[in-house]
């Protein structure tokens, strides 16, 4: 996979390399309080996802891509390309250091990384899914022209064990 570039950032391949950085964010309750699989609990955890998403991309044909986010050579955050079966349609996903948040980094890079997905990967269905509450997700969803097509409750996210409720976005490329 080639690194990818946009106006401020380039996406690079989510590697071990990244591990101080990338655990700065994926475990941090407070960015991950509205996420069902973070916060990561150690540095040891951490590392575990690294090394699963640094084997993923080196398949032929892999199933995610769990992409660094890098501005001004600072790795800021991540983006997440998850195909679904039928491989032209994927869940999109992002997670950002706090600091870095509200300057728009989320949606230039989902965006690219859709951008990606469709004229690398055959990609035509995005979908994405946060909790009702994360009103910042809702907005870079809007933000890519995804469109709220689901409501739904059974929700978890991992620092609570009350039932939230999910909205799923949808967004069709052609």
């Amino acid at each position: 996979m080639h690194d990818i570039y946009t106006e401020r950032l380039v996406l690079t391949p989510l590697t071990t390399a990244y591990l101080d950085t990338a655990h700065e964010y994926m475990s941090d309750p407070e960015i991950c309080r509205l996420m069902v699989y973070m916060p990561t609990s150690t540095l040891e955890e951490t590392l575990y996802f690294l090394i699963d998403a640094e084997n993923e991309l080196k398949k032929d044909e892999p199933s995610y891509y769990e992409l660094a986010v890098l501005y001004n050579d600072i790795h800021i955050g991540a983006v997440s390309l998850y195909l679904h079966k039928n491989r032209t349609s994927c869940d999109l996903g992002w997670i950002f250091r706090k600091k870095y948040h509200g300057k728009g980094f989320a949606t230039e890079a989902a965006r690219a990384a859709a951008n990606f997905a469709v004229n690398e990967l055959g990609v035509h269905h995005f979908t994405a899914h946060c909790d009702t509450e994360n009103t910042a997700s809702r907005r870079v969803m809007e933000k890519l022209g995804m469109v709220l097509t689901d409501e739904h409750g059974g929700r978890k996210n991992k620092l609570s064990d009350e039932e939230r409720r999910e909205y799923l976005f949808e967004m069709d490329v052609n």
